[in-house]
């Protein structure tokens, strides 16, 4: 019987004594049959059928998962106990939010009673929604709804990605203190009151301002531009000056996001050849997805919160149309009309939007980007 010089090897036959020269030669995983001596003997042998043998190492007690002793967990109790100093820190913030958060809470109720200030909670007589079908029916309803989505939406859609856009550049610096300096001129305008920023704008944009001085001196216009008293020029100027006021501030939660990402992916992809916009694109953002998607989620559920302070100093009685919002009308009917009930329903009414808008986003949220709140 002739056998090849080259017959692989199965596991099903028993493998042949090998020389020691070729054995040296021969992988693990490309074992071939190489006869030594009589190839009868080789086929002899080729005729018996390997089979390991059915004897197994035993496993170690100590390494069988089976024997493994797990330790009982922890009771509640216990960790309390443990970390108690920290439980106690948390009692000042606590008993604050019970105090003047959940405590009020029992105010709602002045929203379906006709409260007065001769009157008190429990005293004043119910009327159930008869201050929620006032305010649907007032005139004001469809303005102050359209104001306020419209001015939320646009500041929303312009004012959420450019705070992250800034984070990016500020990372991006390498010159240390050119870096400090951005960002203190950037922070710089959140720590001012709407007072002053309110002050700065006026002076800026009024008939005699800088504005219209340079407008006038190109040859844009004719005479002043009334940038504070027309009602078209609101929105541009009140979602500028907010955005301008809050970017910088804004950015600082990116820039410890971005701070937390591995320099070890920048550094392969920089050895794969990836340009500055492929790093920001595949490591950067996909890195800081899940600090973006809470922060968008909890603006989203925000869209109906304006500040007060900004529309109260920009709002005058010539640009009313496109300046009176929910909290503008709730400021005016509760403090300056006396009408308690009613600035409490659409308090109320905002609240439940509020929350809609909130469960909303985090659920779509968590079905099309599996990351979300709760």
């Amino acid at each position: 019987m002739s056998v090849s010089s080259a017959t692989p090897y199965s596991p099903r036959t028993q493998p042949p004594i090998l020389s020691q020269t070729h054995s040296q030669n021969i992988s693990q995983n490309q074992l071939h049959y190489q006869p030594q001596g009589n190839p009868q003997n080789v086929s002899e042998h080729s005729q018996h059928n390997f089979a390991p043998s059915d004897k197994q190492k035993p496993i170690h007690p100590n390494k069988d998962p089976s024997h493994i002793q797990r330790k009982p967990k922890k009771r509640t109790l216990q960790k309390i106990i443990k970390q108690r100093w920290l439980f106690a820190m948390l009692i000042p913030g606590v008993v604050w939010m019970i105090i003047f958060n959940y405590i009020p809470m029992y105010g709602i109720v002045i929203a379906f009673k006709d409260y007065t200030v001769f009157d008190n909670i429990f005293s004043a007589p119910w009327v159930g929604l008869k201050n929620f079908v006032e305010f649907f029916n007032d005139d004001k309803f469809w303005l102050v709804m359209r104001n306020t989505l419209g001015i939320n939406a646009i500041k929303l859609a312009i004012g959420f990605p450019l705070p992250i856009a800034l984070a990016i550049l500020i990372n991006e610096i390498r010159f240390v203190r050119g870096k400090k300096i951005v960002q203190t001129v950037s922070y710089l305008p959140h720590f001012f009151s709407w007072v002053v920023l309110g002050g700065m704008i006026i002076t800026i944009f009024s008939e005699t301002g800088i504005f219209n001085r340079a407008v006038n001196a190109m040859g844009l216009a004719d005479g002043p531009v009334n940038v504070l008293t027309e009602a078209r020029y609101f929105w541009g100027l009140f979602i500028t000056s907010d955005i301008w006021k809050e970017l910088g501030w804004n950015s600082i939660i990116f820039l410890a996001a971005i701070a937390g990402i591995d320099p070890a992916l920048y550094e392969a992809a920089s050895m794969d050849g990836a340009t500055k916009i492929q790093k920001i694109w595949h490591i950067t953002l996909p890195s800081i997805k899940g600090i973006i998607t809470i922060l968008l989620v909890l603006s989203i559920s925000a869209i109906l919160n304006t500040s007060v302070e900004q529309f109260l100093i920009l709002q005058n009685p010539l640009n009313l149309e496109a300046s009176e919002v929910i909290d503008t009308l709730v400021y005016k009917l509760g403090l300056q009309a006396g009408r308690f009930s009613y600035a409490a329903a659409v308090g109320l009414f905002k609240a439940i939007i509020a929350l809609i808008l909130l469960v909303s986003a985090n659920y779509a949220s968590k079905r099309f980007n599996d990351r979300a709140i709760f």
